[in-house]
C-alpha cells in the first residue's frame, strides 16, 4: 500500500432522505477509516531511528487496532497501555483487542506516564485517539478527494458531516475545506469537544460547526435506540456502520433538515463484534 486509495462515494436513501456516503471504511482491508487518515503520516514517511510505537487508551479502541496494523506494515513493535482489562475479555478475546493482539500488540495494563516511564530514542509516542498535529497530513488528502468529487458531480452548498470523539478529523477537514463541516460530540458534550478543538487550533473561526445530539449519551453505554437505528441503517442501505459513534451521528443528523449532505463513514466496524455481544448479553437484543 503505497498510498491511500481514494475511497468511493455513494448515494443512499435512509428514512426517505438522500445522503452521500464517503466510504472510508473501504480504504484498506485492515488499515481504514479515520484512523488510517490520522496515522497515514507515519506510514508514508521514513523514521530511521524508530522501531517501536507507544500509545494508550481503552481496551477496545479503534486507534489501538489501527496502530497495531500500522506497526505490522512498518515492521515496528507496538506497546499499548490501558487502565482496565476485564476478565471476560481476557478469557474471550474479541473485537479490536483480539485483532490488535494478532497484529503483534504488546498490551500493558496500567497508566502510561511519559515523565515517569520516559521515552527512548527508538520509541515514538502517539497520543490517545490520534489527536495529534500529524493527523492533518492524511486528512488533507481526504479533503482533496472531497473537493475533486464535488467538482466532478457539480454539487453546490455541500455540508460534510461526521460524528466526533476527539474531533481531530472534523477539525482538520474544516481547515482544508471551504464547505461547512458539521459534527456532534460522542465523547463528553459540546464543551468537551470545543476544548479538544482549541488544543489543536486556537482560531475558533477554523472550527467545525457542532450540532447537539437529541439527548445526552454516556460514551460506551448501551442504548436500545442506538442499536435500533444501527439495524435500520443496515437494512435500508446495506452498509454496516460503527455501533459506538454512528448511531449518535445519524440521530443528530436526521434532525438537521438540509440537502447535499456528505456523511463520512469512518470505519471502526471491527469493534462491532464486542458491541453486539454486549447488547445481546446486557439488553437481551438479538
Amino acid at each position: 500500500m503505497q498510498k491511500l486509495i481514494n475511497s468511493p462515494t455513494q448515494l443512499i436513501t435512509f428514512n426517505n432522505k438522500n445522503f452521500y456516503i464517503k466510504r472510508d471504511d473501504l480504504l484498506h482491508p485492515d488499515f481504514s477509516g479515520n484512523k488510517a487518515r490520522k496515522f497515514f503520516y507515519f506510514f508514508d514517511n521514513e523514521f530511521d531511528s524508530i522501531d517501536t510505537v507507544i500509545s494508550h487508551g481503552s481496551n477496545q479502541s479503534n486507534a489501538m487496532y489501527s496502530l497495531s496494523v500500522l506497526c505490522k506494515l512498518k515492521g515496528w513493535k507496538f506497546k499499548y497501555y490501558t487502565n482496565h482489562l476485564p476478565s471476560f475479555l481476557t478469557e474471550n478475546p474479541q473485537g479490536n483487542y483480539k485483532y490488535a493482539q494478532e497484529f503483534g500488540m504488546q498490551l500493558i495494563v496500567g497508566e502510561y506516564n511519559k515523565k515517569t516511564i520516559g521515552l527512548k530514542p527508538n520509541e515514538l509516542f502517539i497520543s490517545e485517539g490520534g489527536a495529534i498535529e500529524e493527523a492533518q497530513y492524511g486528512i488533507k488528502i481526504l479533503a482533496q478527494e472531497i473537493k475533486e468529487w464535488k467538482k466532478e458531480k457539480e454539487i453546490e452548498n455541500l455540508k460534510v458531516f461526521l460524528p466526533s470523539g476527539t474531533g481531530t478529523t472534523a477539525l482538520f477537514l474544516q481547515k482544508y475545506l471551504e464547505d461547512e463541516v458539521l459534527t456532534c460530540p460522542c465523547v463528553g458534550d459540546t464543551k468537551y469537544l470545543k476544548k479538544q478543538f482549541f488544543e489543536l487550533e486556537k482560531d475558533e473561526t477554523n472550527h467545525p460547526t457542532i450540532l447537539t445530539p437529541p439527548k445526552k449519551f454516556h460514551f460506551g453505554k448501551l442504548y436500545k435506540e442506538n442499536y435500533k437505528i444501527w439495524q435500520e441503517l443496515k437494512q435500508q442501505t446495506n452498509i454496516e456502520f460503527d455501533l459506538l459513534y454512528d448511531p449518535i451521528g445519524w440521530q443528530t443528523l436526521l434532525k438537521y433538515q438540509k440537502k447535499n449532505i456528505l456523511y463520512i463513514h469512518q470505519g471502526g466496524i471491527k469493534g462491532n463484534e464486542t458491541m453486539i455481544t454486549r447488547y445481546k448479553r446486557k439488553l437481551g437484543i438479538i
